[in-house]
C-alpha cells in the first residue's frame, strides 16, 4: 500500500458567489425580471413601491443569524471582494457634487402612464390600453366580403397562416396543410387560385414567393399611366441582377432604352416597399432599451451616474424576519434559507449595481474626447485597462460590461462601444479601430457619388492621414458601418 501527499489549490464558487455572477452579466430587463420573480417567490422580500407591503425595512445584515442558515464565512466574504472589490468613487468631489445637485431623472413607467396625483388608485387603462391588428387578422377582415365555400375557405386559412412576418410565402404548396386533411388533395392550381385572391385583397406585395413577384404585384398595383411603369416591370422580371448592381449602361442597352428612361424606371422601383408585411409589425416591448448609466457633464468633465429608474427595489419584509426569529419551532430549514437567500439576493443587487457604476466611470474617464467631439475621438481602451484600474478580474469587467448601456447627449450605446482595439500610426502613435470605422464613414459621405471611393483608394486616403491599414481591413470595416461596395454606391 503506498501513499502520498499532494499540495494543489482550487478554486469553489460558493453559492453567494455564483448568484453574484449571474446577476451581474445579466441585462437590465432580464435583472429586472429575476429580482420581480424573487419577490414574488420569497416571502422575506418585497417591494418597497407596493402600497400592500408591509412598513419599515431590515437591514440585510441586521438580526441574529437564523437556524439552519449558517452566517457567510471568511472564505465566502474574500471571494466577493477578489470579485466585486469595494473601493472608493472613483467620481471627482466637484463633478459629485454637480451631479447629486441635477434633478433626478423621471421613474421609467414602460407603457403605463404615470399617476396624475395621489388620489387615483388606479391608471386609467384608455390612457395605454390599445389593440394591434396584425397581418393575419387584416388579412381575414378583408376576405369577411368574399363569398368562399368551405374547403376554399380552409385552403385560404392555411396559406394566411403561412405568410411571415415580412408578408412572403416561403414555404412550397405540398408542405401548407398536413397529408390527408383534405379529400381529394388541392392541385398547384386550387393554391394558385387561394394565393391570387390574397395578393388582390391584401397590401400590394402581400403574399409574394420572393422578392421579384413581390416587386411585380406592387408595380401591377399602380396606376397604368404611371411614367415608366412598363419599363420598370420589365427590369424587375429580367434584370434584376443588372439593377442590383447599378449597371444601368446594360439595362439601357438590354432593353433598348435611353438612359434618362432608365433612371426613372429605376427611382420608380426603389419606392417599393420590398418588406409589405412590416407595416402590420409592432415592436416588441422587450426590445426596448433601458440605460444602466446617464452620462451628464459636470463642469469639464463628463460623469457617469445610475439611473436610479433602472435599478429594481426591494428589501426586506421587517414583519416576517422579527416573527420568524421568535419562533421556537425546531424545523424551520427552509424559512432559513428562504431569509438567507433573502439576504444575498440584497446584498448582491448592491454590488452590482456599484460594480457597475465604477466600471462605467472608469470607462467615460477614459473616453472624455468621445462626448465632447464623437466617433472619430474614440481612444483604444482593453477590458485589461479597466480591471487593473478597479483592482477586479477581467472576466468581472466582462461581465460587467455585457448587455449594459449608456446614455449620453450622443446617444444611447452599449459598454463593449467603446472598447476597440488598438491601431498603429505612422508617426508612431495609435489610434482606434472604431475612429478609423468613422473616418471611412466620414470619406465616404463626402465622396462624389458618380465616382465612388474603392476599398484601395480609402486605403491610401487612410495612409496619407497616417494610418496605416490594408485594403482587406478597409473592406472588413466598411462592411460593419454597413456601407455597400463602390459599385454599388454609384449613382447613375
Amino acid at each position: 500500500m503506498h501513499f502520498e501527499l499532494q499540495v494543489r489549490q482550487q478554486l469553489a464558487l460558493t453559492p453567494r458567489l455564483q448568484q453574484s455572477v449571474k446577476l451581474l452579466q445579466m441585462s437590465t430587463l432580464d435583472f429586472n425580471r429575476e429580482v420581480a420573480e424573487a419577490i414574488a417567490s420569497n416571502p422575506f422580500l418585497e417591494d418597497p413601491d407596493d402600497p400592500s407591503s408591509g412598513e419599515g425595512q431590515a437591514s440585510p445584515d441586521g438580526g441574529e443569524p437564523a437556524d439552519g442558515a449558517s452566517a457567510d464565512t471568511g472564505h465566502d466574504a474574500a471571494a466577493d471582494g477578489s470579485l466585486f472589490a469595494e473601493a472608493p468613487s472613483d467620481v471627482p468631489a466637484f463633478a459629485q457634487a454637480e451631479a447629486d445637485a441635477m434633478p433626478a431623472p423621471s421613474a421609467y413607467s414602460g407603457d403605463y402612464p404615470e399617476r396624475n396625483g395621489s388620489h387615483q388608485s388606479d391608471s386609467d387603462v384608455g390612457q395605454w390600453a390599445r389593440s394591434d391588428t396584425s397581418m393575419q387578422e387584416a388579412l381575414r377582415a378583408d376576405l369577411c366580403s368574399c363569398q368562399l365555400s368551405e374547403r376554399d375557405q380552409y385552403l385560404v386559412e392555411y396559406i394566411i397562416e403561412a405568410i411571415d412576418q415580412d408578408g412572403y410565402l416561403r414555404v412550397p404548396f405540398d408542405e401548407l396543410a398536413p397529408a390527408g386533411q383534405f379529400t381529394p388533395a388541392p392541385g398547384d392550381d386550387e393554391w394558385e387560385t387561394a394565393l391570387h385572391l390574397i395578393q388582390q385583397l391584401g397590401a400590394p406585395g402581400l403574399g409574394a414567393r420572393d422578392l421579384r413577384e413581390c416587386m411585380m404585384l406592387q408595380l401591377q398595383a399602380l396606376p397604368d399611366a404611371t411614367p415608366e411603369r412598363t419599363l420598370a416591370m420589365e427590369i424587375v422580371s429580367a434584370h434584376l441582377d443588372k439593377l442590383g448592381r447599378c449597371d444601368y449602361t446594360g439595362l439601357a442597352h438590354a432593353l433598348d432604352s435611353t438612359p434618362d428612361a432608365i433612371q426613372s424606371a429605376c427611382a420608380l422601383i426603389r419606392t417599393l416597399e420590398p418588406r409589405p408585411g412590416a407595416r402590420y409589425s409592432s415592436v416588441d416591448p422587450s426590445t426596448y432599451i433601458v440605460p444602466d448609466v446617464i452620462v451628464r457633464k459636470a463642469g469639464s468633465q463628463w460623469i457617469a451616474v445610475s439611473n436610479s429608474a433602472a435599478i429594481p427595489q426591494a428589501r426586506l419584509n421587517s414583519t416576517y424576519a422579527k416573527l420568524f426569529r421568535g419562533t421556537r419551532y425546531h424545523d424551520r430549514q427552509l424559512m432559513a434559507q428562504a431569509l438567507q437567500e433573502a439576504r444575498w439576493l440584497m446584498r448582491s443587487l448592491e454590488q452590482r449595481c456599484s460594480t457597475i457604476q465604477r466600471v462605467a466611470q472608469a470607462i467615460v474617464a477614459r473616453q472624455q474626447t468621445f462626448f465632447d467631439y464623437g466617433e472619430i475621438a474614440l481612444r483604444p481602451l482593453m477590458l485589461s485597462e479597466i480591471a487593473d484600474e478597479l483592482g477586479i478580474h477581467e472576466s468581472t469587467v466582462s461581465r460587467a460590461t455585457s448587455n449594459k448601456y449608456l446614455s449620453s447627449p450622443r446617444g444611447i450605446f452599449e459598454f463593449k462601444h467603446f472598447f476597440s482595439r488598438e491601431l498603429a500610426t505612422s508617426s508612431g502613435g495609435t489610434c482606434s479601430a472604431g475612429a478609423v470605422r468613422a473616418l471611412i464613414q466620414e470619406m465616404i459621405d463626402e465622396e462624389d457619388p458618380k465616382a465612388p471611393l474603392s476599398d484601395v483608394t480609402l486605403a491610401r486616403k487612410l495612409g496619407r492621414e497616417g494610418i496605416m491599414v490594408a485594403r482587406r481591413t478597409v473592406s472588413k470595416y466598411r462592411t460593419q458601418i454597413k456601407v455597400p461596395p463602390a459599385e454599388l454606391r454609384r449613382a447613375p
